[in-house]
């Protein structure tokens, strides 16, 4: 029992798939570092179509494209708040993110989940994958 994070969200594949069709995704925690999951999963959204919006407070700029330092902060339409920081750290991002309009999901990364931000996400009406990752989830029900 090393893991702490047994289960992953309930939606099925159905509606996973559903959430693909949302197009704009801020990913928090972007990263530049060729090889971390939080570089070459959004490289792997953007190659897939998708608008990835940086967030990441540490980085003017992240493939080319404008980093945000919050989400909050993105002037364009936000779909899905892709979170690749550590659970502990989900709570804050959830509670700026709920701060902007728009927002319909947000997606914890593999290994991620954190039950209050879980909570204050729904009662905002906004959906909450977790423990997922967005490339192998793409990859699974789309193949290559």
């Amino acid at each position: 029992m090393g893991s702490v994070f047994v289960q992953k969200d309930s939606f099925s594949d159905a509606e996973i798939i559903e959430f693909y069709k949302l197009k704009n995704i801020a990913v928090v925690g972007m990263s530049k570092t060729e090889g971390k999951p939080a570089n070459y999963v959004p490289r792997y959204l953007i190659e897939q179509g998708y608008n990835v919006i940086p967030v990441n407070p540490t980085a003017p700029e992240i493939m080319g494209r404008k980093s945000y330092p919050n989400v909050s902060s993105v002037p364009d339409s936000i779909d899905i708040v892709d979170v690749f920081r550590p659970s502990a750290d989900v709570l804050a991002v959830v509670q700026d993110a709920v701060k902007k309009d728009g927002i319909k999901l947000i997606w914890m990364q593999l290994g991620i989940y954190n039950e209050e931000a879980e909570k204050l996400a729904r009662e905002k009406g906004i959906k909450v994958v977790y423990n997922r990752c967005m490339l192998e989830e793409h990859q699974r029900l789309f193949g290559e």
